[in-house]
C-alpha cells in the first residue's frame, strides 16, 4: 500500500491509501519503491515542467513518466534532471530535457530520500547528487518525496547512516575537522566518502562529500543548517528542511 502525507496535515494523517492486497503478499524493498514512485507520478499532468530525481526510487518514477509519454497519456513534458545519471536515463526514454536557466520555476519534482522525519524534513545525498537535487527541488511549486517505510526516522540522523555534506576538494581534511567539531556534542564523526576504488568520491560538480555520522540529535535543524553553510569550503548539505510538500510512503 502507499500512504501520502502532506504538510497541510499537521497530524500526519493518511491522505490516500491504496487497497490492501488479498491474499497478503510480502513485497521486496524495490517493489515498495516502485509502488511509491508510481503513486507520485499520478500528480504529473501534461504540459508540466518536472524535476527528475536521482536514485533507486526516483528511477522508477522516471521510467513511468517515459512510459506514459510513449503511450500518449502524457504530452508536452519537460524534465529537469538532478544528475548526469538521471539525464542519461531520461534521454534514453525520450523525455525532453532542459535546465533551470530556461525554466527557473518547476511545476513538480519527484525524488526519493534517505531519511524522513515526522515533520517531513529529509536527509538526501547518499547517492551523491544533493547539490543539484536541492537546486531543482528548491525551485519547484510542489515536491513529492517517495520512500519505503525503512526511511522513516524519529529525527534526522536517526538511522545512524550518513548525513552528507558536499565540499570543495581543497584542504578537505580541514573542512571535515571543522564539521566534526561543529557537532561534537552529537558525537559526530566526519568521514570522506570514497568510491569503489578507494579514491575520493567526486560529485557531478567536481566536489567531494564528507559524510557525518551522528550518535545524538542535532537539535534545532535550521541552526545546524546555517552553521554548516557558514564553514568556508562547504558547498551544500543533505538536510532538506521544509521542502517536501508531500511524502509518499510504501509499506507492506
Amino acid at each position: 500500500m502507499a500512504i501520502a502525507w502532506s504538510k497541510k496535515s499537521a497530524s500526519m494523517e493518511a491522505l490516500s491509501l491504496s487497497p490492501p492486497m488479498s491474499p497478503p503478499v510480502i513485497l521486496s524493498q524495490d517493489d515498495l519503491k516502485k509502488i511509491a514512485a508510481y503513486k507520485a507520478v499520478e500528480f504529473v499532468e501534461s504540459g508540466m515542467v518536472l524535476g527528475l530525481g536521482t536514485g533507486s526510487t526516483a528511477k522508477h518514477a522516471v521510467d513511468r513518466i517515459g512510459e506514459l509519454l510513449r503511450q500518449g497519456k502524457l504530452t508536452d513534458i519537460v524534465g529537469i534532471p538532478t544528475s548526469k545519471q538521471t539525464q542519461e536515463q531520461a534521454l534514453s526514454l525520450g523525455i525532453p530535457l532542459s535546465d533551470l536557466d530556461s525554466h527557473p520555476t518547476i511545476d513538480l519534482a519527484i525524488d526519493g530520500a534517505d531519511e524522513v522525519d515526522p515533520h517531513l524534513n529529509l536527509v538526501k545525498g547518499r547517492g551523491g547528487s544533493l547539490l543539484r537535487e536541492k537546486m531543482v527541488e528548491g525551485a519547484c511549486k510542489k515536491f513529492v518525496c517517495i520512500v519505503d517505510e525503512s526511511k522513516l526516522v524519529k529525527h534526522l540522523g536517526g538511522s545512524g547512516l550518513a548525513l552528507p555534506v558536499e565540499i570543495v576538494p581543497f584542504c578537505w581534511k580541514f573542512i571535515a575537522n571543522k564539521l566534526q567539531n561543529l557537532f561534537q556534542r552529537a558525537g559526530c564523526v566526519a568521514k570522506l566518502r570514497n568510491d569503489r576504488e578507494g579514491k575520493p568520491f567526486v560529485t557531478d560538480n567536481g566536489n567531494y562529500i564528507v559524510d557525518l555520522y551522528l550518535k545524538k540529535e542535532l537539535g534545532d535543524l535550521q541552526i545546524a543548517s546555517d552553521a554548516i553553510l557558514r564553514i568556508a569550503g562547504v558547498v551544500e548539505h543533505g538536510m532538506f528542511l521544509d521542502m517536501a510538500t508531500t511524502v509518499i510512503v510504501a509499506v507492506n
